[in-house]
């Protein structure tokens, strides 16, 4: 019996720490560091690509478990997140914000191993979205706008990772998650948006699920699109995108603008959701296609 009771806590355990760092969302953001990587290496290092996975799990680990720590009063008052670690009780503030502490720690430090600008960006990033990205979102819906700086740092963090330098192409990578970061919590923030309203965020650009909310989700769409198809143009340095690909990338966005369009025509959770999927597929892919064709080309 002591065994079986043993093998649940540790399975429980283990549940709750997916839950506190937040797995999927953390190894996606890894994805996007390591085609960040490739992109920018002239030679694979096998040692940085762990080192850069790692130490990507531990930064946006450490982000979320702060983030938990913060809002959990409010997390209890919302059925997507009242069952999470802290709120529902089964993990100690304390316990999480040793969590945190050390995950910030071993994240700098990881990332400090590779290059110093990595370790500085993700410092950045663990700051931007804790003590700022966080308080703001029972303030005003510019959180969002703060949030998608360290959202969009991922994919530029795998070329400094590569390079140890920041400009054209890393500033375009992360020019293009950032304002892909718009739909997509837009997209969430519909859907989610009657739980969102009891813990008091305000995630849409009106405050409401309106017309004017669908109009700014298309328009960012389209920016979105733009700047994704600019390394096509030759004027993105090291980062350039061939004719094909852009064509491939080009179908995306339209695939993409389709489910924001479709969320301004129909104003419902389920086109709300669509948009959402779209645009996660979207990023994915994007990053799959700029991987592929530059190892192809």
């Amino acid at each position: 019996m002591t065994t079986k009771n043993q093998t649940v806590t540790s399975v429980s355990w283990i549940t709750d720490f997916k839950e506190i760092t937040k797995m999927r969302l953390a190894l996606s953001v890894v994805f996007s560091s390591l085609a960040g990587y490739l992109l920018g290496a002239e030679t694979i290092e096998v040692k940085t690509l762990v080192l850069l996975t790692f130490g990507g799990y531990f930064m946006v680990g450490a982000s979320n478990a702060f983030n938990q720590i913060i809002e959990k009063d409010l997390d209890a008052l919302m059925d997507r997140t009242k069952n999470r670690p802290v709120p529902a009780g089964r993990m100690s503030v304390t316990t999480a914000f040793i969590i945190a502490s050390v995950f910030t720690l071993l994240g700098i430090i990881i990332l400090y191993i590779i290059n110093p600008q990595t370790a500085m960006f993700g410092a950045i990033s663990i700051f931007l979205y804790t003590c700022v990205y966080t308080p703001l979102k029972t303030k005003t819906p510019l959180s969002v706008f703060v949030g998608a700086i360290p959202g969009a740092i991922p994919f530029m963090l795998g070329w400094v990772a590569a390079t140890d330098d920041f400009g054209i192409e890393p500033g375009t990578l992360f020019a293009i998650q950032f304002f892909w970061q718009f739909p997509h919590f837009w997209a969430i923030g519909w859907f989610l948006f009657e739980d969102y309203k009891k813990g008091g965020f305000f995630m849409l650009p009106t405050g409401k699920q309106d017309k004017a909310t669908a109009v700014q989700t298309i328009m960012y769409t389209v920016w979105t699109l733009l700047v994704s198809l600019i390394p096509a143009f030759g004027i993105t340095g090291r980062l350039y995108l061939t004719p094909i690909s852009a064509i491939v990338v080009g179908l995306l966005g339209i695939g993409m603008l389709y489910y924001a369009i479709q969320l301004y025509k129909k104003m419902t959770v389920q086109a709300a959701k669509q948009l959402m999927l779209a645009s996660v597929s979207y990023i994915t892919l994007l990053q799959i296609v700029y991987v592929l064709d530059k190892f192809i080309r």
